[in-house]
């Protein structure tokens, strides 16, 4: 059975002018004749990708992409017309990624990390949609520190992030204070959280608390000094109101303003917390 988008070894069953035809009789694909093995008969097995050429026809290749069906790689953008942008994937027919395929848009001579897979209309075309394509199973444990791309933000759900580029993982919304200005592509360090039952990593940018104090504490007087030394809020304040105009959770911010008052830097009144 012939295979779009995966590689796989046919068996030459005719040789013409132009190439030779794998496969078998009632299923055949053609690789061109500038493919072909020198000494190359009929019998002979080759090893090939299967894609489409210009023309939508089932095409074999004895060069290897960079990409195969349902795996993830690192891809250059070397092109963005109407109907999306065109990836070098190390084959001849470069490689289109849909623009609703897209979680950001992509411009040419960027690095796009990329999925493989299969349209409607049975082509071969490149996701930025990762979540379904990512491993499971990473070498990784609670509290190991990781790098990783972030392909996707959701308002529901966090931050996505592919770690090493290939395993699943994601910053929880919860765990999103201080990554509001995370986008698509950029390059993050991460703390691992959490390693779920099913191998996906939950991640956070933020260092464990006793740790984070230090760095929020002065975030938080930075703050106040560009109120002109008055916070117009307090810890009592909304949760939503101290996480928009600080990036931090509740707790979080008592802990630095805490931090704060016992150092004798500020005072924290009823609905102001105001500079020493």
């Amino acid at each position: 059975m012939i295979e779009l988008g995966k590689k796989q070894k046919l068996a030459v069953v005719k040789e013409v002018d132009f190439g030779v035809y794998l496969g078998e009789e009632k299923e055949k694909v053609l690789l061109p004749g500038k493919q072909v093995p020198e000494g190359t008969k009929k019998g002979d097995e080759l090893e090939v990708f299967i894609y489409r050429d210009s023309a939508d026809r089932l095409i074999a290749t004895v060069n290897t992409p960079k990409l195969t069906l349902g795996e993830v790689a690192l891809l250059k953008v070397l092109d963005v017309t109407k109907i999306g942008a065109f990836l070098d994937w190390g084959l001849e027919k470069d490689l289109l990624l849909p623009f609703r395929e897209q979680t950001n848009r992509v411009k040419a001579g960027e690095d796009c990390l990329a999925a493989l897979y299969i349209d409607k209309s049975g082509r071969l075309c490149a996701t930025m949609k990762l979540y379904h394509y990512l491993r499971t199973d990473s070498p990784y444990q609670k509290d190991d520190t990781v790098k990783g791309r972030i392909y996707e933000i959701s308002g529901n759900f966090g931050v996505f992030v592919a770690v090493d580029d290939k395993y699943s993982a994601l910053i929880p919304k919860k765990q999103m204070y201080g990554a509001k200005d995370f986008k698509p592509g950029d390059i993050i360090t991460a703390r691992v959280t959490e390693v779920k039952e099913d191998g996906k990593l939950d991640l956070s940018v933020r260092q464990k608390a006793y740790l984070q104090m230090d760095d929020d504490a002065e975030r938080l007087m930075e703050i106040i000094e560009s109120y002109e030394g008055v916070l117009p809020f307090s810890d009592k304040a909304d949760p939503e109101v101290i996480r928009r105009e600080t990036g931090m959770s509740k707790n979080e911010f008592k802990r630095a303003a805490g931090r704060l008052y016992k150092e004798r830097r500020i005072e924290i009144g009823e609905k102001t917390i105001r500079k020493i």
